[in-house]
Formats: C-alpha cells, structure tokens, sequence
C-alpha cells in the first residue's frame, strides 16, 4: 500500500488503521518496568537539585528533572487515550497524582484532549486543545481586539512562557473560571506553589529554583512548543469540516519530528505524532515499531526538526491560505 497524492490521497484509509491494531497491544510488565525507571530518575534528580552539593550537579540535576517531565507526561497521555494500564485502578490513582504534578489535572486535559483528537486540523472549531488556525479570510474578518488576540495565542513568546500562560493560566485558572467544576485546576496550583514556598523556606531559594521553577519551566516551554509543532509546520494540509477525513487529519496534518534516540527517549515518541493521530491506542513505546513496519505509508512527506531553521519556519506561521493552500505568516502589526 502506498499514500498516493490528489483527491484520493488514501485509498486505504480504514485498511492502514486495521493494520495498526496489532500495535495497539500493551506490555503490561514493560510499561510498568518503564515507569519505574522514570519515576526513579526523577526523584534521584529532585534530590540532587534540592541537595546542598556542587552547584554543576545540581545544574545538571536540574536539567534531567525538565527532561524527565517530558518522559513522565507521555504516561499520563497515553493513560488518558487507553494506551497503557487500561483498567488499572491503581494505575488511575497514579496518573491522578501525575496529573496534578505537572500542573494538567485529569478531568480539564481528558475534557480539552480528547475534543481535539476528534477535531484535529478542521479549519473550524479546532483550537479546543491545540493553537487556533484561522484562514486569511477569517483573518480579514476579525476586528482589532480579535486580531491582538490570535497574535498572542500563537506568540512565541506565549510558547515561551507555557509554564504561566498555557499551564497555570490555560489548564488551572481559565477552565475554573468557566466551570467550578474544574476545582482540580487550582488546587493542584496551590499545592505546586506550596511545595515552592516549603522547598524555599526549609532548603533556601536555590533548591526552590533548581528543583521545580527552573525545570517546570523548561519542561513546559519544550511541551508547548511540541504541542505547537504538531500541527504548525510547513507542508501542513488543512481542510474545512465538510471535506475533513480523519486519516487525512492524522498522516498530513499531524507532524513527524526528527530527533536524537536520546531526545526520543525523554519525550517518549512524541516526535510520531501522524502515528499516535492514526491510532491514538498504540502506547508510545511501540510508535517506532509501526513507522518500521510501514515506511512507505508513515514516513513523513514534511518532517520538521530542532534545528533552528526548522524552528524558526514553524513558529513564523500564523494563516492557513485556502487558494494556495499552504500556511503564511502573519501579516506586520497594523497591516492587513
């Protein structure tokens, strides 16, 4: 089987989703034995940062904790899609807790994650989740107010500072405000301020830095740019809800992002991201194993990288253009 190009661009659409399915099979022993070897690298390296020892190790300590919070997520995202530990009460209450440690309560990402899978990449209705696209018509449309909004949506600098604006702002205070419901959002905040406040008063400012703001920091500044990354990249093909197709959404409007092994390791696959959008089922160990056994199907047409030219071309994004049917930056501040 092959993805050809045109307007029957996969004709074996439901055939290549059948033939993941046997990749849909979790290792209940790996992903335990997996877990552990996280969990344990990250209070190893809690405790260094904390520690009063050479301030280098305490650096790179620091540095591994941001890493390993990548690692971490993809456990509780691969929960959340029943990849892993399906049926595991203990497993639930597990990734309850994780939830709340990086600061993305289970109920507000379930509620936000799973509308997006069902709305990836549809031109309407699709920022639930992910970054809003809008087309240079809408763009024409907007008024003023409307406009300074979307900038600051897909900012970097909002990428920057997903720490503040996409995780305490966006996945613990917005979705209070809309819904009481959602009490996990602060309550989660204040025991991660709290843990702050203790580290700061009881070990000094240093260990409150190194140990949780700096590497939350950098953990969720690297998170956000990869949750951009997805589905921001030259080469993206988007389309309105009436022509929308669900492989189509998963193979050409979700990206595969070349990394190092290592880098691989710590975000746990992320970088396979057509593959998870095509079955979201397949727990993260196991994406290689399916871009190996289909390469002519799964390997991406426009892979994106770290290096910074491919950065840069991702983040100067900002409009989808219909006629040419390609994303386009933003028009300057004051232009139209």
């Amino acid at each position: 089987m092959s993805v050809a190009a045109g307007p029957a661009a996969f004709p074996y659409g439901t055939e290549l989703i059948r033939a993941t399915k046997p990749f849909a099979a979790e290792d209940r022993r790996r992903t335990w034995f997996l877990f552990a070897q996280v969990a344990a690298a990250l209070v190893g390296s809690l405790v260094v940062a904390a520690a009063p020892v050479p301030l280098p190790l305490r650096l790179v300590a620091s540095a591994l904790i941001a890493l390993l919070l990548l690692r971490l997520f993809m456990f509780f995202h691969d929960f959340e899609h029943q990849a892993i530990w399906r049926h595991s009460a203990a497993a639930n209450a597990l990734m309850a807790a994780v939830g709340w440690l990086i600061l993305a309560p289970m109920p507000i990402w379930r509620e936000t994650h799973d509308y997006h899978h069902r709305n990836n990449a549809k031109l309407l209705g699709s920022a639930i989740g992910s970054f809003p696209v809008v087309t240079t018509g809408m763009w024409r449309g907007m008024d003023a107010g409307q406009r300074r909004r979307y900038r600051l949506a897909r900012h970097p600098l909002t990428i920057a500072l997903g720490y503040l604006t996409i995780f305490v702002v966006g996945m613990c205070l917005r979705p209070f405000v809309g819904n009481r419901r959602h009490w996990q959002g602060p309550a989660a905040l204040a025991v991660h301020v709290g843990a702050v406040v203790a580290l700061w008063l009881t070990l000094g400012w240093t260990a409150a830095v190194l140990a949780v703001l700096a590497p939350w920091s950098v953990a969720m500044a690297l998170g956000a740019y990869l949750f951009y990354v997805q589905h921001n990249f030259p080469g993206i093909e988007l389309r309105g809800r009436r022509d929308w197709d669900y492989v189509h959404a998963a193979l050409r409007s979700s990206s595969m992002f070349r990394m190092s092994p290592v880098m691989h390791w710590f975000t746990g696959n992320i970088g396979y991201h057509h593959v998870h959008h095509l079955n979201s089922h397949i727990p993260f160990y196991r994406l290689p194993e399916v871009v190996e056994a289909f390469p002519d199907q799964l390997t991406h047409p426009h892979p994106t990288s770290w290096r910074v030219r491919d950065v840069r071309a991702c983040l100067r994004l900002g409009l989808w253009d219909p006629d040419l049917q390609t994303m386009v930056p933003l028009p300057r501040p004051g232009g139209q």
